[in-house]
């Protein structure tokens, strides 16, 4: 008797961790697909805002105009940053990049002053530089803007990409998860089969019937949410030593957002996976519980 009893336990411990770790792994990927998606929109806030353009200044625009200038542009909605560059801190980058000043070989400097301008994140977009074009041209002491507009298409269309084909991963995965999840859980309920069929012969209604199972593996869910949280900071932690920074594209609200989405999605998916299948088997007639 005693020897059954051990034998129950131990078999019910080693389903309960094979359930748990199966949900886990399923959790994990969920979580690392949510994770890549807030990381993409935090990076694509970070690429976005490091495009500069140049606003190239007159000659005879004077000091005091430039800085007034660049008060008034600093109160603008649209600008992140800017910053003045010199015409000799121009030459002085140009020498650092070819390895000699201009005026060597030309005998003047032939550099302009301007102001080197970085946006929110959302004025990054070629319409809404259109529009931030012509405000800058009503500047008479402006000569002209300087920017990469073909590389801010291509930016902003991979980024769309990206995100469409993370949301795609995502719903995938999202259904297998569900898949899986509810096999694994059917499994688990298959071995209580019989004991369903029992309680129903007695009078049960179906909803005393669920209950324990729902709670057990809403409990297994909870489990398998915690187990996917300590993988995906290890995850985290490993990516951080292999590639400094990275740590640093994460916020903590969006790593509580994943740790949050992760725990709910271990809890509904365990619990309406096993609705469906303890309904199975409620549905079922005693005849064919021998034969599935």
């Amino acid at each position: 008797m005693t020897e059954n009893k051990k034998f129950t336990t131990v078999s019910f411990f080693n389903s309960r961790l094979t359930s748990v770790i199966s949900i886990a792994l399923v959790l994990f990927l969920l979580g690392l697909i949510l994770l890549m998606g807030l990381m993409g929109d935090t990076l694509s806030r970070f690429v976005k805002e490091n495009i500069t353009f140049s606003v190239v200044l007159k000659d005879d625009m004077s000091e005091g105009e430039v800085k007034r200038m660049q008060k008034k542009l600093e109160t603008e909605p649209f600008i992140k940053s800017i910053e003045y560059i010199s015409k000799e801190q121009a030459s002085k980058e140009l020498e650092e990049e070819l390895g000699e000043r201009p005026e060597t070989f030309l005998g003047f400097n032939p550099l302009q002053a301007s102001l080197e301008v970085k946006l929110h994140s959302e004025y990054a977009n070629p319409d809404s530089l259109q529009l931030i074009e012509k405000q800058f041209k009503k500047y008479t002491n402006v000569s002209e803007l300087l920017y990469r507009k073909d590389m801010m298409e291509v930016v902003n269309d991979n980024l769309k990409r990206i995100g469409i084909i993370l949301l795609s991963l995502a719903a995938v995965l999202m259904i297998i998860s569900f898949v899986l999840i509810s096999n694994t859980i059917r499994l688990l309920i298959y071995s209580k089969r019989f004991l369903i069929h029992t309680m129903k012969l007695v009078g049960a209604t179906h909803g005393f019937i669920r209950k324990p199972f729902m709670v057990y593996n809403m409990v297994s869910g909870i489990y398998a949410s915690i187990l996917a949280m300590l993988l995906l900071m290890g995850a985290l932690y490993y990516l951080q030593s292999e590639l400094a920074g990275f740590i640093d594209l994460i916020n903590t609200d969006a790593l509580l957002m994943v740790f949050a989405a992760v725990l709910v999605l271990g809890i509904l998916l365990s619990v309406v996976a096993t609705f469906f299948a303890v309904n199975k088997y409620l549905r079922m007639g005693v005849d064919k519980l021998y034969y599935i």
